[in-house]
């Protein structure tokens, strides 16, 4: 199974598309969004192209394949236009005989991670900032970083799951982190 995971695009029906896009031409058979997908949030600017409406009715139109998390700038008044779930703060996958732990990050992060073995994956959006690495436990932590607003210095990005985790620009679909599986 191949999976792309991504987060935070806060309403940016330009990177919305660009996302969109980017799950056609990979061929995943998942959309894994962890969050944050509809409100900018009152500490970030506006994205480019702000336009929650036409990003609901684009992520609506592949409704069937989007397994979703709650970010901290979702509510329960985005779950009446979404058509799918989006209130879980949690989902829990296994690929490769791994446990796959997404969440959006204000819960779960590299700092505080869950109960996961040496081995199994810890997924984040939250800090717009693609990473990938191994705790000192062996949980192997990866942040897709962010659709529609890149922090740090880091370019609008989403994340593969298939025999490897690789973050992969937006823009480009240049690889800019891989880890084997």
């Amino acid at each position: 199974m191949k999976i792309l995971v991504a987060s935070d695009i806060h309403g940016s029906a330009f990177w919305c598309d660009k996302l969109l896009k980017a799950f056609e031409k990979e061929q995943a058979d998942k959309l894994l969004l962890l969050g944050d997908l509809l409100y900018h949030g009152p500490r970030n600017p506006l994205p480019d192209q702000y336009d929650c409406p036409e990003v609901y009715e684009a992520l609506n139109a592949v409704k069937e394949k989007i397994i979703c998390v709650r970010g901290n700038c979702d509510s329960e008044v985005d779950q009446m236009v979404l058509e799918f779930p989006i209130t879980a703060p949690v989902a829990v996958l296994e690929v490769k005989g791994r446990t796959v732990f997404a969440t959006h990050g204000h819960l779960y992060d590299d700092v505080n991670p869950p109960m996961l073995q040496a081995g199994d994956i810890l997924l984040n959006g939250h800090f717009h900032v693609p990473t990938i690495k191994t705790l000192n436990s062996g949980i192997v932590y990866a942040n897709c970083g962010s659709v529609g607003l890149p922090k740090g210095g880091s370019v609008n990005s989403y994340l593969v799951i298939s025999d490897a985790l690789t973050i992969k620009s937006l823009s480009t679909g240049e690889t800019l982190r891989r880890y084997e599986l």
